[in-house]
């Protein structure tokens, strides 16, 4: 398995800034050994088109901040799995602590889109997380192996390349604050157990876990050597080209 960076800019860059990030960023690529790490870029709907023509040539690759549940129809405002493959997306975030919060995105409706995403060969990238009430009162663990349950109910997996998870502490993203390297840890271990449980070993050690909250140029590599940490969903910091 390789281990996966994958940047998330949210709602921030224009269209027409993206290809001055893809070049600086591309440039510093060439300069390293990236074959050991797949790295992929999630960006807002309206860059995707042409985002596609500016990675195409580079080792980076596509992926959407979202995806709907619904395969075609009269759905105002949302974009399939199936548009976003037409346009060579790779991955789709699904369940971010954002979309949850902000627009009461139950476990349900997490499931229903990763399992849209798969039905079109887009790699899910399953978002859970709790927030600081539930960690302080205890509750991480249960709140974080439910999400996972729910979100994952009914979905096959037969090969491990299918899925990404991504653990986000919510108290973590956008504040500054982070995990520690060992609570990152702690809870991929329980994350992947999780994963043996329901789909087997051989699957869940293939698995991506990724680590999101906060995550930056120099806390990333303590936080990425737990054992079951395998790689980083990157927020603000992937907006700079330098510190991604």
């Amino acid at each position: 398995m390789k281990p996966l960076i994958a940047g998330n800019w949210k709602m921030n860059k224009l269209p027409s800034e993206s290809e001055t990030w893809v070049r600086d960023c591309t440039s510093k690529l060439q300069h390293i050994d990236h074959s050991h790490a797949e790295i992929a870029l999630c960006v807002p709907f309206t860059h995707i088109a042409s985002m596609t023509n500016v990675l195409v040539a580079t080792v980076v690759r596509l992926g959407s901040q979202d995806v709907s549940a619904y395969e075609s129809g009269a759905y105002t405002g949302e974009v399939s799995a199936a548009m976003l493959k037409d346009l060579g997306v790779c991955y789709a975030i699904v369940g971010h602590s954002e979309r949850r919060e902000y627009h009461q995105e139950r476990d349900a409706v997490v499931c229903a889109k990763a399992q849209a995403a798969l039905s079109h060969g887009l790699v899910p990238i399953v978002c859970v997380g709790e927030s600081l009430e539930q960690r302080d009162a205890g509750e991480a663990d249960e709140v974080v192996t439910t999400q996972l349950k729910a979100s994952l109910a009914g979905i096959n997996l037969d090969n491990a390349d299918d899925l990404v998870i991504a653990y986000e502490p919510i108290w973590a993203i956008g504040t500054g604050k982070t995990a520690s390297a060992a609570q990152a840890q702690e809870m991929h271990e329980k994350l992947r157990a999780h994963l043996a449980g329901k789909y087997g070993a051989d699957i869940a050690d293939g698995v991506p876990i990724l680590y999101g909250g906060s995550v930056k140029a120099a806390n990333a590599e303590e936080i990425f050597a737990g054992k079951d940490v395998d790689g980083g969903l990157v927020g603000g910091a992937s907006l700079d080209s330098r510190g991604f």
